[in-house]
């Protein structure tokens, strides 16, 4: 009998390598990707021209390592997806290229944080969207989130506790975007896992085009890539491609709390890699605003239990 339970645990901790992985292996990534775009923009890659050639060669990544995709790609996007497949498209669009924008500039902890108030907003557009009522989880959610932010935030000589320049403006709203793009993606159960990857990367690709056709001059900056730059962008879309799935096999099978504890990790690759590779160091109310917003994160895992209106 005693033989036959521990079987049981052995299969059933196995069972969860592959998942755990997969998020802790998005978490190193998400945490580190902003070192390679920074590189490509002082080589001379524009963030937005980086986004989109390296998101493009994720999409045809993407093509080969998910054929479900290649098949049911017409079946998705023009039949069953509707308006939800279009919200999904372009918030996690914007969620990603916004990411990638904030910390090309800013500081990138505090763009991180900043992005992690996205629970806050998970609660709020899942109320609206979803017509989930509030549990206590939820209140204590808000109540964590919007302290942290103040505290990191606030600074008697500038007034109302904003983010302080256009980066820290970036983030928070792609993390606004990201928390909409969960709650987009639990609405949109018509759409597979695949599919719901692929719509974030086409999302960010049809984002990137506007932001370029701005600056103007495309075909030129296209030419000035060089074949060192060619090579780190192609590494960078088979990482998001790859990345990508893994996340998706992660989140399917773990529960929400569990992923959010493992998702934490990008905060520790994220702070030691800007210490290390951008001379970056968090001040006291840096680490007093982290300090809620990660608390919030983990509480934000409860937030499954709740009812509907």
């Amino acid at each position: 009998m005693i033989n036959r339970i521990i079987r049981a645990e052995s299969v059933s901790s196995k069972q969860y390598v592959f998942p755990v992985a997969g998020i802790l292996s998005g978490a190193l990534v998400w945490g580190l990707i902003w070192y390679p775009y920074r590189a490509l923009q002082e080589a001379g890659v524009s963030g937005p021209l980086a986004t989109l050639i390296s998101y493009l060669l994720a999409m045809l990544c993407s093509l080969f390592m998910l054929p479900r995709v290649w098949r049911e790609l017409r079946l998705y996007y023009k039949v069953s997806a509707g308006w939800w497949a279009i919200g999904l498209v372009l918030s996690a669009g914007w969620a990603n290229l916004g990411y990638v924008l904030a910390m090309l500039h800013g500081e990138v902890m505090r763009v991180l944080l900043l992005f992690y108030l996205a629970p806050l907003w998970t609660v709020l557009f899942s109320y609206w969207l979803l017509g989930e009522r509030l549990n206590r989880y939820g209140y204590l959610v808000i109540a964590l989130s919007f302290s942290g932010a103040v505290i990191m935030l606030w600074e008697p000589q500038r007034g109302l506790p904003l983010p302080q320049n256009l980066s820290e403006w970036i983030g928070l709203s792609a993390g606004m975007s990201f928390a909409l793009s969960n709650v987009v993606s639990r609405r949109a159960a018509h759409l597979n896992v695949e599919s719901k990857s692929y719509s974030v990367l086409l999302g960010t690709v049809l984002l990137t085009i506007p932001f370029l056709w701005w600056q103007d001059g495309m075909p030129a900056q296209l030419l000035a890539v060089g074949a060192h730059d060619w090579l780190m962008l192609g590494l960078l879309g088979i990482t998001l491609c790859a990345t990508g799935y893994a996340v998706q096999y992660g989140v399917t099978n773990l529960l929400s709390n569990r992923a959010m504890l493992l998702f934490l990790f990008e905060l520790v690759v994220a702070a030691i890699s800007s210490y290390f590779l951008a001379d970056e160091a968090m001040q006291l109310r840096d680490w007093l605003g982290a300090t809620l917003i990660v608390s919030a994160s983990l509480l934000s895992g409860k937030l499954h239990s709740v009812s509907k209106i």
